[in-house]
């Protein structure tokens, strides 16, 4: 018999602009030259989302949704369809701003029935070395592999803690 298995990822951004303290006074020019006038911003735009999948029998089986929207599933899952959809997380700050995006390598989604099972190998299609466009905007997005053992089904859902900051 299969089994049902829906899974959401949402994405928890965190920023943090790296400057000195705005309440204290700067010892030197160069410290004012080099504070940030804006905060980095992270906005989540779409989540990260299995979508409906079929486990197919007992065993492990994964599911890949990469960053270019590539999807395909191996072992005992099937069903990966139209409305999975890869994480899109749009970041804002100062123009022209190099900025580092740490993503966590896996991330633990809970069902409501106390089961876990796993999203690895998150990637992104960010650029070696990010940087805030013209308009002080960087969009990426990522996707990953979710790995299923065993009799899964049930509602999934977990955060992906996203850190950015000015570098």
């Amino acid at each position: 018999p299969a089994l049902l298995l829906v899974v959401g990822v949402t994405a928890a951004g965190r920023a943090d602009a790296d400057g000195p303290c705005r309440l204290c006074s700067p010892t030197s020019s160069a410290e004012v030259a080099t504070a940030p006038e804006l905060p980095v911003a992270i906005e989540v735009e779409t989540s990260l989302d299995f979508d409906k999948l079929i486990v197919t029998g007992p065993g492990t089986g994964v599911a890949r949704l990469l960053p270019d929207g590539a999807k395909s599933t191996s072992g005992a899952l099937d069903g990966l369809r139209g409305r999975s959809m890869v994480g899109t997380v749009l970041i804002r700050g100062e123009p022209g701003r190099a900025v580092q995006v740490d993503l966590p390598a896996t991330i633990e989604l809970y069902g409501a029935q106390g089961g876990k099972i796993l999203v690895r190998r998150l990637a992104s299609d960010l650029p070696v070395e990010p940087r805030l466009d013209s308009a002080g905007r960087l969009v990426f997005r990522f996707g990953g592999e979710l790995q299923v053992n065993g009799d899964a089904d049930g509602d999934y859902r977990g955060e992906v803690p996203i850190t950015v900051q000015y570098l």
